[in-house]
């Protein structure tokens, strides 16, 4: 199955006093990269992702992160009595102060006493995240498959696109060797003429290097060989497409193989139809080529 390397998923959840955000995505990369943003103070919950993302993906950069909010009235407060006594004598300070100066000050309320740095405290939270733990990892598999379904959604819009592009190479070799059988006596007097000039500078040559010569003449006229393995390469490409395990770097070098004959059927056209088929092929395949580098 074709899967896209880039995809989305996302989750809520909630175990008194928690709730929790989860989001997952990921883009094109060469080799798998997990990246996990979760709270540290659940232990366990890292390793947990990371085995629940690699079992399912292999390739792209992922990363998954955790947004947990506890309710407000649940974390609670008291009071910092050593605080608390600071605050007082510091106020009782300021008043004796303002009395000397014939100042008379409003007194302070509890409220604006409490709201003295250091005088309410953080109730510390001490909880057992166990429970915790155990709910977010089982949520873990649902949030993966919900990811690789958007993934597989790509990869099959992606495997219809370049399944349309392979039809168009193999159009392209059809028509290729149509204008090679075509023009098969214009090629054939064209080689003649070449082996002529060759035999007219051969007195006093070696026949080892004649026959060099000669062969090489025949090799850069011939581009049914480039045509053979463009061919070819349809067919292992498709192959790859309907695999069931991940194929995306294969076809990623295949897509190298395919430039390659390209670019060779370009060098070796001698005549302007074969050459017009030739740069086709290249713009094809470099569309091709754009659309792989999105399969896992």
């Amino acid at each position: 199955m074709t899967k896209s390397m880039t995809g989305f998923a996302a989750a809520k959840g909630a175990l008194s006093p928690w709730s929790w955000t989860w989001d997952m995505r990921s883009v094109n990369a060469r080799g798998l990269d997990i990246r996990a943003r979760v709270p540290d103070w659940i232990e366990g919950l890292e390793p947990a992702i990371r085995k629940a993302v690699g079992d399912r993906v292999s390739r792209g950069n992922v990363s998954i992160s955790l947004k947990i909010n506890r309710d407000a009235e649940d974390g609670g407060a008291r009071v910092n009595d050593a605080a608390l006594d600071a605050a007082i004598v510091t106020l009782a300070q300021i008043e004796a102060a303002a009395k000397l100066r014939g100042l008379s000050l409003t007194p302070a309320t509890p409220v604006q006493i409490a709201g003295m740095r250091g005088v309410m405290d953080a109730a510390p939270q001490q909880d057992d995240t166990t429970e915790l733990l155990s709910r977010l990892t089982s949520e873990l598999p649902q949030l993966v498959a919900d990811f690789d379904r958007m993934r597989a959604h790509e990869g099959a819009e992606l495997e219809g696109i370049i399944a349309g592009q392979l039809t168009t190479v193999e159009t392209l070799v059809v028509q290729a060797e149509g204008e090679l059988d075509a023009r098969r006596d214009q090629q054939a007097e064209t080689m003649r003429a070449a082996l002529s000039r060759v035999m007219e500078n051969t007195e006093g040559a070696d026949p080892d290097r004649v026959a060099q010569e000669l062969a090489l003449i025949a090799v850069k006229s011939d581009v049914r060989e480039e045509l053979d393995r463009l061919t070819a390469h349809v067919a292992q490409a498709r192959s790859l497409l309907t695999a069931r395990e991940p194929a995306g770097r294969k076809l990623d070098f295949l897509m190298q193989e395919f430039n390659r004959e390209a670019n060779t059927m370009c060098s070796k056209a001698g005549f302007q139809a074969l050459t017009r088929i030739g740069l086709d092929l290249k713009a094809t395949i470099d569309q091709m080529r754009e659309q792989v580098q999105n399969i896992e």
